[in-house]
């Protein structure tokens, strides 16, 4: 095994992979029938496109750094490796995708140990490939990113994701929904928590909350955050946000606001 990785080539070589793929997916965008779309859980679907995009990643991927294993949305079998995994979701935003409404994306992220080293969200239908490495700045498309300069929660844009499967704290969720709605510039949901994520780290959302999550959904997009100089944490303001299925995301201005906001309706 090698001792040291170059990040910022193999970062750059992701970003180019995840465009080949990313192109792959709007091609069969108009392509997809109901008849070819499965369920995998109550409002969880996946389709031949999605498992298609994951195995062109992990090929390409597995080119880039052998020695790595994964953890992906569409293969629960494959094997993690020792040292380093690339964490993949092939098409985030799969119910979007369906349905024909542009907003997805790809989410590629390499976890050394248990500290993510690399990230990229890709995002076809605008052509943004949101991108950082270890100790590098955040990038879209080459160009420098970073988050807003956004002070106080009525001052802020936010983003947050609806349940679709796990309604345990709907109660709690709507009603820090109905909060932001009333004290905010405004709520949107997009569909893609990377697509979200990549919004913060370059300043078009101020913030971003959501439960129910995945590694492959956050883990690139939260690096990302952090690059660009915003900061993430789970709803208790504690770093178990890749794994512990809830996340929180803003620049470093508004976070201990937006902290204490969202722990006060879900503590």
């Amino acid at each position: 095994m090698r001792a040291s990785i170059n990040l910022e080539k193999l970062t750059l070589e992701v970003c180019g992979l995840a465009r080949t793929v990313g192109e792959y997916l709007k091609s069969e965008v108009n392509n997809l029938s109901s008849a070819q779309i499965e369920k995998k859980g109550l409002h969880d679907f996946v389709s031949y496109v999605d498992k298609t995009s994951e195995r062109q990643l992990m090929k390409g991927l597995k080119q880039i750094l052998p020695e790595a294993g994964f953890i992906a949305e569409e293969s629960p079998g494959a094997k993690t490796a020792e040292r380093y995994n690339w964490v993949i979701d092939p098409l985030d935003g799969t119910t979007n995708f369906i349905h024909n409404l542009p907003i997805f994306s790809i989410s590629i992220a390499l976890m050394e140990n248990d500290e993510v080293v690399s990230g990229v969200v890709y995002e076809p239908n605008m052509d943004e490939c949101f991108y950082a490495w270890r100790g590098s700045s955040a990038f879209l498309n080459e160009q420098k990113i970073q988050v807003s300069p956004a002070a106080s929660i009525n001052n802020g844009f936010f983003a947050t994701g609806f349940p679709y499967y796990d309604y345990s704290k709907l109660d709690q969720y709507l009603k820090l929904f109905r909060h932001l709605i009333e004290n905010s510039h405004g709520l949107r949901r997009m569909g893609s928590a990377a697509v979200d994520l990549a919004y913060v780290a370059c300043g078009r959302f101020d913030g971003f909350y959501e439960y129910s999550l995945h590694p492959w959904d956050v883990a690139a997009g939260s690096f990302i955050v952090e690059r660009a100089g915003g900061r993430v944490s789970d709803f208790s303001g504690d770093k178990d946000y890749i794994f512990g299925k809830e996340i929180l995301a803003t620049n470093a201005a508004l976070f201990h606001e937006f902290k204490l906001l969202v722990k006060k309706y879900f503590a």
